[in-house]
């Protein structure tokens, strides 16, 4: 009978490797890449292609993991856990592949194709993590695991606690419902980002008359044009994308299209056919019962046993100590724009949500000789791009060469080679910055490769950086806001973090480190944007070459502060509203638009608005990775303002401290519990006082 069974599986082998064959003759992505550094050959590659494709993969991942369950050997590291950390490699580059694109570069075919793939995806992942076999070998490794340190001792634990936590310990009947319930999750998240795409596409504020741009700087006004000239429509044209949305609420002087284009920001996806709000509560509803399944009394105390923080009740305690805090610089702020805003308006007038960054730059102006549009004109974003490469040369002797010859899947985007400083290949990586159509909002990076070692070679990452920055116009390049600065060192620093990775398994390279963790890497990097030496690298006027004046990065590290308070509340506020979905310990059984009233009464200083949400579009926590994780940012900016004054103190082109941050914060990846890779570097746990301190509320 053995006999049989092995003829009939070498058949079936045959029968796949038969298909593959076939298969690759016609699929990209079933063939092996020949492009530089193995690529994606995205002008190969058809929407047609994905599913044959996926299918394909998920079949070779079921034989590799089959085969991993199905050995006769005593389970050990290398033929358990080394076995199924190598299965489902052609799986894994697919859907990192697809799902990148579905978010920067996707079309109603492809999102109809993401459905399917997101069910086989997870139809597999349910597979591997509920089969019996394969955790019992797992478990008897973690029985005999002694020995194990260092970078084994992570994999394994990470492993284990991927299985538990997907429903590898529950029995036959729980798994089912675990099965039923991650599969719908899967494609209600998917739905939630797919919807929330279309509404911000869908709307247009269309402007004819001139008179209304009053107040908008000529760089805003320039690009509205273009947008309109795009649309096919007369005059001006502004949308929901930030470039275009930002300039708008905070310079506009029409107070009438500020609201309108503020209401129309702040309830997207609330209504029509492309609401989010059933599915919010059927995603929340479904978290909790997945928790429960698992023995845990709420969505956040499952998920944060695997974070820095641990629990609830740390996070709520940071949370807390920040509102504290804060309260006092918010009350000074909103006092001070009130009387500035009356003094202008009239004394019986009401800031509204759509008035406060208009009013907030007309006082900062007064303030400082400052607002958004100051400094842009150094700022242009291929000096930018210019000036963090330089930083990355100074600090890890990292150089960037165009690779005009790396297949990219949008003209927009450009490639780079990154090498050290012996010339060796460290990474490659695309940049992909302006809105479209295609490309949900936000900034992010992302990976198309993982870094690892394997057959006595150094597998080199992909890293991908997609912000929605100001576009260039006929009359001007793109420059970019200190805003829009300050968010490109953040997503480089992230980068950096997937770069430098050198550790030997890709389950821990790089980002994949505990969630609260994460931002740290690239938190770091915004602090460089307010040092005179960072700036002078880079910051030259676009038009006369002239550099960036004393003076004025003077008044910008001056006005570092301004509203400080409103913006550590308005993050404790997402903070608040994502710790309060997710501590339910029963269903969410009211309105979407209370719940959120009740969850953020604390974190609220303006009038609210009718109609208008915050969750419908929370993307963060309801389509991305952030779910009882948002605090993670605050959680972040704690460690970052503190490992940052080591910076400070010796120098923040200092290469014993940059090398210090890249040996033992930046190369690690999840190799050792962060607060020991924390340690490492800084000599002492972190504490909030660095933080209230830069931020000027201690």
């Amino acid at each position: 009978m053995e006999e049989i069974l092995l003829t009939a599986k070498r058949t079936l082998l045959i029968l796949f490797a038969i298909t593959m064959i076939s298969c690759n003759e016609t699929n990209p992505l079933l063939a092996d890449w020949n492009t530089p550094f193995q690529a994606p050959p995205f002008e190969q590659i058809k929407n047609e292609h994905y599913l044959p494709a996926f299918r394909a993969a998920a079949e070779k991942a079921r034989a590799e993991i089959r085969a991993v369950a199905d050995n006769a050997a005593p389970p050990d590291f290398e033929n358990t856990l080394e076995a199924l950390e190598a299965g489902g490699e052609l799986l894994d580059r697919l859907t990192l592949l697809f799902f990148n694109l579905e978010a920067a570069e996707t079309n109603e075919t492809l999102q109809a194709v993401a459905r399917d793939v997101t069910e086989l995806t997870t139809g597999f992942s349910n597979d591997m993590y509920l089969d019996e076999k394969l955790f019992e070998r797992i478990k008897r490794v973690r029985e005999n695991s002694a020995e194990l340190s260092g970078e084994r001792k992570m994999l394994l634990d990470k492993i284990y606690r991927a299985f538990a936590a997907n429903g590898a310990t529950l029995s036959a009947d729980d798994k089912a419902k675990f099965r039923e319930i991650s599969s719908q999750l899967a494609l209600l998240t998917l739905t939630f980002n797919q919807n929330l795409l279309a509404a911000t596409n869908a709307f247009v504020m269309q402007i004819t008359d001139e008179a209304d741009l009053k107040g908008l700087p000529q760089s805003a006004v320039d690009a509205a044009r273009e947008e309109a000239k795009s649309r096919k429509l007369d005059g001006w044209a502004f949308t929901l994308h930030q470039p275009s949305y930002l300039p708008f609420v905070k310079y506009a002087d029409n107070r009438t299209l500020r609201e309108k284009l503020y209401r129309a920001f702040n309830s997207k996806a609330m209504s029509g056919d492309k609401s989010n709000l059933e599915i919010i509560e059927q995603i929340v509803n479904l978290r909790l019962r997945l928790a429960n399944l698992l023995g845990y009394k709420s969505y956040a105390a499952y998920r944060l046993e695997t974070t820095m923080a641990k629990n609830v009740e740390a996070v709520n305690a940071l949370l807390d100590a920040l509102l504290l805090a804060s309260k006092p610089a918010v009350e000074n702020e909103l006092k001070a724009l009130r009387d500035f805003a009356r003094a202008e308006a009239g004394a019986d007038f009401e800031i509204m949500p759509w008035d406060l960054n208009y009013y907030a730059e007309k006082l900062k102006s007064l303030k400082y000789a400052l607002n958004d549009e100051t400094p842009r004109p150094y700022f242009k974003l291929e000096n930018v791009v210019d000036g963090a490469f330089k930083l990355a040369n100074i600090l890890y002797g990292l150089n960037f060469a165009r690779r005009d010859d790396v297949p990219a899947y949008h003209p927009d985007v450009k490639a780079f080679e990154v090498t050290d400083d012996k010339g060796a290949f460290i990474a490659l990586l695309y940049l992909d910055f302006f809105p479209r159509a295609g490309k949900s909002g936000g900034a992010w990076m992302t990976i198309f490769r993982e870094q690892r070692k394997t057959g006595g070679s150094n597998q080199r990452p992909i890293v991908s950086l997609v912000c929605n920055f100001t576009e260039p116009t006929d009359a001007k390049p793109s420059l970019l806001t200190f805003g829009e600065m300050e968010t490109f060192l953040h997503e480089f620093g992230h980068g950096l973090h997937g770069m430098l990775s050198d550790v030997t398994y890709k389950s821990l390279a790089g980002t994949n480190v505990y969630h609260d963790f994460v931002e740290l890497p690239s938190q770091i990097m915004e602090n460089f944007c307010v040092e005179k030496q960072f700036l002078d690298l880079f910051a030259r006027h676009y038009e006369t070459g002239e550099g960036i004046p004393d003076k004025l990065i003077a008044r910008i590290v001056e006005s570092r502060n301004f509203m400080a308070g409103y913006a550590c509340i308005r993050q404790l506020n997402f903070g608040r509203l994502d710790m309060a979905y997710h501590t339910l310990e029963t269903p969410l059984a009211v309105e979407v638009s209370e719940f959120e009233r009740k969850a953020t009464d604390e974190t609220t200083v303006l009038p609210r608005v009718s109609e208008t949400l915050a969750s419908s579009s929370f993307a963060h926590i309801f389509a991305g990775e952030y779910a009882a994780g948002y605090y993670g940012y605050k959680w972040a900016e704690v460690l970052d303002a503190d490992a940052f004054s080591v910076f400070a103190r010796n120098g923040v082109f200092d290469k014993a401290t940059a090398e210090s941050f890249r040996r033992n914060i930046l190369s690690r990846g999840g190799t050792e519990n962060p607060m020991t890779l924390y340690l490492a570097f800084r000599g002492q746990e972190p504490s909030i006082d660095a933080l209230l301190e830069r931020s000027g509320l201690k």
